[in-house]
């Protein structure tokens, strides 16, 4: 890729996403977009910005092509080890979790294959899905731990994360899921289980700078909300940010809890009620939809999308990509899911991916949209309108990836 200098892009049809734009998309027509080193400098008119960029750098001539915001995935688990494809197939044949679990598999299968390996075999398994995303246009993603619910495992995975940020031009998010589930080794204790996370796994994550968010599986397969609160207030201590997987099984409250944290997002949320909308609408907290674990359970209690946008509260979409419920590495598809499925209109999707994604990352001033001062994330593609990017799956319609003003 090119080292940053200055550029400029023209005939081109910019969707911005920004909202000052009053257009579907925040589309700008005969405008070209200007970067200066890793940021945008400005969007111009195409004549004004011609006469004024003169020879100060390149001029790229997109003839015509669509340039829209990097795309942003904010919740994955990316980075694990093996995979659960036998274990749904049992599913498939009418086998019971419960007995599928009984023998090693569920999420415990995720954790021993994922405890079994070493860093670098952990990188390799988990770099063809990062891969996947990028190809398809992702440049900012969150990345959590989560299958290793050990202090070194835990961490292994995190280091995994930030290698991947050292090495590719993604932008990576990492969060510190370790209290994900109750490993074996504390079955039965999982009082036990926080104080371990509390006092041991989340300060050494955080003295090697590993996460800059905490999140927290808050259900009753998972945690107690005030297992829940205890994990949060040590975060808080920490100076880590808050995330959390709330009301996908039953209502606990946990959003309402997440915004009393004020937390950057409420993820999956099917069984979110009006005071939970009421919350995070007050807080500002983003509520997180994740298509692909409904769509792969066969889930039947959606998330209450038109009170989420009577209430103006913003909506991101995310692969939740992980072994067990979403295996999918495509962000298109959880953008398409989000519409078949959740009602979502494709401009909504969109702006789930980009501006209310970056919003749930604590991005909202620098990522997810084509406007003067945010990262020079963006992609350029090969379309007549922006929905085809969510309508046409398994066509490769990305003609060009540009990461921090890098192409």
């Amino acid at each position: 890729m090119s080292q940053p200098t200055e550029s400029l892009w023209i005939n081109a049809r910019l969707a911005t996403m920004d909202p000052q734009q009053p257009a579907a998309y925040g589309v700008l027509n005969d405008h070209a977009l200007w970067i200066r080193g890793e940021e945008i400098y400005a969007i111009l008119p195409q004549v004004e910005a011609l006469a004024e960029f003169g020879l100060r750098g390149e001029v790229l001539d997109v003839a015509g092509l669509w340039i829209t915001p990097g795309l942003i995935d904010c919740h994955t688990h990316l980075v694990y080890g093996g995979n659960r494809a036998a274990e749904w197939e049992k599913r498939l044949t009418g086998v019971p979790y419960q007995q599928i679990a009984s023998e090693g598999g569920g999420i415990v299968s995720t954790v021993n294959a994922t405890r079994h390996l070493s860093q670098a075999d952990l990188c390799a398994a988990s770099l063809p899905r990062l891969q996947a995303l990028m190809d398809e246009g992702v440049t900012t993603l969150e990345i959590k731990s989560g299958y290793g619910l050990r202090l070194y495992d835990e961490l292994k995975q995190l280091r995994v994360a930030k290698s991947f940020a050292d090495n590719y031009p993604v932008e990576i998010a990492t969060t510190l899921l370790a209290a994900h589930a109750v490993p074996s080794e504390f079955a039965g204790r999982s009082d036990a289980y926080i104080d371990e996370v509390i006092s041991r796994i989340l300060p050494a994550a955080v003295s090697e700078d590993l996460a800059e968010a905490v999140d927290v599986f808050c259900e009753g397969v998972g945690f107690s909300p005030a297992q829940t609160r205890r994990v949060f207030e040590a975060a808080k201590k920490h100076g880590l940010k808050i995330k959390g997987h709330v009301e996908q099984l039953s209502n606990l409250h946990g959003a309402e809890l997440i915004a009393e944290f004020n937390g950057l997002s409420a993820d999956h949320i099917e069984h979110l009620d009006d005071a939970g909308i009421a919350a995070l609408q007050a807080a500002g907290t983003v509520a997180v939809l994740l298509p692909g674990a409904f769509y792969f359970l066969r889930e039947t209690q959606k998330p209450p999308v038109a009170a989420l946008r009577e209430a103006g509260v913003p909506m991101a979409v995310s692969t939740d990509l992980n072994p067990g419920t979403s295996p999918f590495a495509s962000i298109r598809l959880a953008m398409n899911q989000a519409c078949v499925l959740f009602a979502l209109t494709p401009e909504e999707a969109l702006t789930g991916t980009t501006r209310h994604a970056a919003q749930a990352l604590g991005r909202a001033v620098t990522h997810g949209q084509l406007a003067a001062g945010f990262v020079a994330d963006f992609l350029v593609w090969n379309i007549d309108h922006p929905a085809e990017i969510i309508y046409s799956l398994g066509t490769p319609l990305l003609k060009q990836r540009v990461f921090r003003g890098s192409f």
